[in-house]
């Protein structure tokens, strides 16, 4: 869902190398959406994967290559940058500890997770629950053998930047990271506590989305993707659903200039109910799958 999340952890923390795969065939879904003289393709990312998916070839490949600009949710800055900006929105300012504001039930579970990382009790108490969030997740993906070096937004940038084409992002890094940090404390801490009571599905959801993804069904893998936001509607609305209707009003507005580009977002925004690709309908816009 959001490549600066788990930028920010690589640049705060230790990266944990995989070992090398034997290269496996993935062919994750791809779309056009084009009239006379604009094409866009659409395609859907996960911003942390195993080594080993051969998936930038085939019809990716060949719209990448015939695309004049990659358009991505944002553009990474150099990881010092990004650490100093996460740092300073993640640092809690109102004195109290996470572990003060997590209910007694949970307090636990965020004890254990935390021991389960190799991390005392006390490590996030300085920080934000959404942060807190961020680093469960983020530092538990490397420990099952995935790696944001290899996640599909980053590929799609070293490649963009090595043929010299036009780089955008729809979001900055701070406005990713203001998403979570101006959502309401009970919302980050009803968040916390969701993942908290499922630390132990998250790396058969990832092996999940892994699958789908490289089989190119978009659609299970959005509702995969997306599931445990229902437990926080409102943060499912700030995160998903308005970012969703907000980059299908930028489709529609480009299409208004010619030109070809290669929009890539995480592949939760263009699969399942309420996706990006749904929304194009409201401009008369239709997005075609490319089979291959």
């Amino acid at each position: 869902m959001f490549k600066t999340l788990l930028g920010a952890v690589s640049a705060l923390t230790l990266s944990l190398a995989p070992a090398p795969a034997i290269a496996q065939d993935a062919d994750p879904a791809l779309w056009v959406v084009k009239d006379a003289d604009t094409t866009i393709y659409l395609f859907g990312t996960v911003h942390a994967m195993k080594p080993g998916l051969s998936w930038f070839d085939e019809a990716v490949k060949s719209a990448f290559d015939s695309s004049g600009e990659l358009v991505l949710e944002t553009i990474e800055p150099p990881a010092s940058e990004l650490q100093a900006l996460t740092m300073r929105l993640a640092l809690a300012t109102d004195g109290r500890t996470l572990t003060e504001k997590l209910p007694e039930a949970r307090r636990a579970d965020l004890a254990k997770a935390l021991a389960g990382l190799g991390m005392p009790a006390d490590a996030l108490d300085r920080f934000e629950p959404w942060f807190a969030s961020v680093i469960l997740s983020g530092l538990t993906l490397p420990k099952l053998g995935y790696d944001p070096a290899i996640g599909a937004d980053r590929i799609l940038a070293q490649a963009a930047r090595g043929a010299g084409k036009r780089l955008t992002g729809l979001e900055t890094p701070e406005e990713q990271l203001r998403l979570f940090d101006a959502a309401p404390e009970a919302q980050q801490i009803a968040y916390l506590g969701t993942l908290l009571g499922k630390m132990d599905r998250i790396g058969p959801v990832a092996a999940r989305i892994a699958t789908l993804w490289s089989a190119g069904e978009p659609d299970r893998l959005g509702e995969t993707m997306n599931a445990e936001m229902r437990r926080t509607p409102d943060l499912a609305k700030r995160l998903i659903a308005d970012r969703n209707a907000r980059w299908a009003v930028w489709i529609a507005e480009r299409m208004k200039a010619p030109g070809t580009i290669f929009f890539a977002v995480g592949a939760g925004h263009l699969g399942g109910p309420g996706n990006v690709r749904e929304l194009l309908a409201k401009w008369g816009l239709k997005a075609v799958r490319i089979r291959y």
